[in-house]
């Protein structure tokens, strides 16, 4: 069994192709290809994603994207027949329903179209689509795009939680389930969660952030001090030129004694600002302020993280800690969280650093091994910017 999936939830455009042997699980699942059309320099100059951007790039890259994963996958085969069988009358109504159906996406309809004539179907038995959370502008981009093809082809769509994606990730490398019961620990751009897995698909959402996510706060305290985009890649990389302690920063640890498993970040990213506007001109430009503002803002998120994750692990008996989320790409939460799964004896899971990200990979993976994981007819299939895991 191959998959087609499709990621279009934030700013990249992603791709992938999976296959799978029966039985299904991790260690039966291969990667064929994996394209990530990056938007990150676009969005440098906003400091965060601008969404009706973001979806004009998907519009444009979402077909070269696809095209080159079925080539990579082998799987794309040119047709000359097909250029032909566009005339007959069958084909033309086919081709109008596409139309309706990317009606709001002409530019996208005419690339499609292109792609339709250009190319045989591939030898695909599954469409996977990312259905939600993310901008909901982005969302339907990839929804269209698949309900178009899933009527094309007529090919089958499965709709993934994003989220549920990022959770799953690291078995894209890992070939075994985790011993359940396990703390999963999502921490991304728009996203942190703490959720209780009594099994894959079996989730219970412990705690979630009740502002800004960290991987927001590390983009906002990032341009307060005059860093790039995205902000905890720069924070991370200040961070490490830290050599001593000049200006006694310190920062606060939101909500880390408070006994639920909530987070709130707006609060660091105050403290952050009130703190750089009592600097002088010269202090704020210091390499060695900037450097250690930014040890401490990583280091506060960190704590208390994996505070919180230790805490859920104590109280549930968790056997395994899952990390998943675009900061889990983050040296030094990754080098906590080994340590904390170290402490507990217990099993650690870290996704591997190309799958950190968005990406397509984990939406295929989930589709195939995620109960959760739904067929939609292409006319019943929406996205959902607010999908709950």
């Amino acid at each position: 069994m191959k998959i087609l999936a499709i990621e279009t939830s934030c700013d990249d455009t992603c791709a992938s192709i999976l296959s799978a042997r029966s039985p299904i699980k991790p260690g039966s699942i291969k990667l064929l290809s994996q394209i990530i059309s990056s938007q990150e320099k676009l969005h440098q100059q906003y400091g965060g994603v601008f969404p009706s951007l973001a979806k004009r790039e998907h519009q444009i890259n979402i077909i070269p994207v696809i095209t080159k994963a079925l080539k990579e996958a082998s799987l794309l085969k040119p047709s000359k027949t097909l250029k032909n069988s566009f005339e007959n009358h069958n084909e033309q109504e086919k081709i109008k329903t596409i139309q309706k159906i990317l009606e709001r996406n002409p530019e996208l309809f005419e690339k499609l179209k292109t792609f339709l004539k250009k190319y045989h179907k591939p030898k695909i038995d599954k469409l996977a689509i990312t259905t939600g959370p993310g901008l909901e502008p982005c969302l339907w981009v990839g929804v269209n795009l698949v309900k178009a093809l899933s009527f094309y082809w007529e090919i089958p769509i499965v709709g993934v939680n994003h989220l549920e994606g990022h959770l799953l990730s690291a078995w894209l490398k890992e070939t075994k389930f985790p011993i359940f019961p396990a703390i999963g620990l999502i921490v991304s751009g728009g996203n942190t969660q703490l959720i209780l897995m009594k099994d894959i698909g079996k989730y219970r959402l412990l705690g979630e952030t009740r502002d800004d996510a960290a991987g927001e706060c590390f983009d906002k305290t990032a341009r307060i001090l005059g860093l790039g985009y995205p902000g905890g890649k720069e924070i991370s990389k200040q961070a490490e030129k830290f050599k001593q302690s000049i200006y006694e920063i310190k920062m606060p640890r939101p909500m880390i004694y408070e006994k639920n498993f909530d987070f709130s970040f707006s609060g660091l990213k105050t403290a952050v600002l009130y703190d750089f506007n009592k600097r002088s001109e010269d202090d704020r430009k210091s390499p060695k302020y900037i450097a250690e503002i930014s040890k401490e803002i990583q280091n506060s998120i960190i704590e208390v993280l994996t505070s919180k994750t230790s805490k859920a692990v104590e109280k549930y008996k968790a056997k395994s800690i899952i990390l998943g989320g675009g900061v889990s790409a983050n040296t030094k939460l990754r080098k906590e969280i080994f340590n904390l799964c170290k402490e507990k004896n217990i099993n650690c899971y870290l996704p591997d650093n190309t799958h950190t990200a968005d990406n397509a990979s984990m939406i295929g993976l989930t589709a195939f091994i995620s109960p959760k994981s739904k067929i939609y007819p292409w006319q019943k299939i929406k996205p959902n910017s607010n999908f709950k895991i």
